[in-house]
């Protein structure tokens, strides 16, 4: 028998992830609003996180081999973070427990904005978090609520997010709206494939996980150093330099070293390689 995943949140990232257990051999079950949405070798099931999950739990399979908790909020606000990543999480742990359905492994997709450092300096998962905005605070809350019930439960802290259809630096660069920072501006990114063979690989691959990871490519970059990178590609002129709005990432040098030493390696491991295929047209974002 197929082991199966549970991904609560089936966006773009979750998709992505389900996709890849299902290539792993694994029956991935989609919970999400538009259900009939997912591609059909997930499993769709329509489910609302912030509303009743008696009916839907009862009609999953008796044996749940892991949980992927990777929800979209409504709106960037701390009522919609916590209505899924906090109160979401525990209304589902809390019906899969009751329901006799406690997934062997658990897994919640968090943020490196945990960690509000706009000073250069790096961080890794043995600094403290200090998350300033509300909607970090309700990350914060949900990996502490997770480890407090769920002791192996691992948080996979993500940097920001690029990949197929994500594609803010490059229409800023292309439309002559990008500004190089006037000071340096450190910044950290996943592409979208290597955040979702990150999820598969804690889950599948590492007898022993630790509680946390970071979720970042092995090059934390110079924003400038990106906007240059982008406008060469396309053979534009370099940005000109102005004033840049703080971005939601900070200052800092994110590192993956933990990753790493477990085994996984990051098909793009610069922004190099991940824009060179977005703009190469490789892959596609999932609806």
């Amino acid at each position: 028998m197929r082991p199966t995943v549970l991904l609560a949140g089936c966006g773009d990232l979750g998709t992505e992830t389900g996709l890849r257990f299902v290539d792993a051999g694994w029956h991935a079950i989609g919970l999400r609003r538009a259900a009939h949405r997912l591609p059909t070798a997930i499993e769709g099931v329509a489910a609302d996180l912030t509303g009743d999950l008696g009916p839907v739990v009862d009609a999953l399979p008796a044996r749940l081999d892991a949980l992927v908790h990777a929800p979209t909020a409504a709106e960037r606000t701390a009522d919609a973070y916590r209505a899924v990543y906090v109160d979401g999480l525990a209304r589902l742990l809390d019906t899969l427990e009751a329901a006799g359905r406690a997934p062997h492994r658990v897994l919640v997709v968090s943020s490196t904005a945990v960690y509000d450092v706009t000073d250069g300096s790096t961080v890794d998962e043995d600094i403290p978090v200090q998350p300033t905005t509300e909607t970090a605070r309700a990350l914060v809350e949900a990996e502490h609520a997770l480890h407090a019930r769920r002791p192996d439960g691992i948080a996979l802290r993500l940097a920001g997010i690029y990949g197929p259809g994500r594609t803010r630096l490059i229409d800023a660069v292309r439309e002559g709206r990008a500004r190089l920072p006037e000071s340096p501006v450190t910044t950290n990114r996943i592409h979208r494939d290597d955040a979702a063979a990150a999820i598969v690989h804690l889950v599948t691959a590492v007898v022993d996980p630790a509680p946390c990871y970071l979720g970042v490519d092995d090059t934390p970059a110079d924003l400038g150093e990106v906007l240059r990178f982008l406008a060469a590609e396309l053979g534009l002129p370099e940005p000109p330099v102005g004033p840049v709005e703080r971005t939601r990432g900070g200052h800092k040098v994110c590192r993956n070293d933990r990753l790493v030493a477990t085994g996984f390696r990051c098909t793009y491991p610069s922004y190099r390689e991940g824009y060179r295929a977005i703009l190469a047209g490789t892959g596609v974002r999932h609806p």
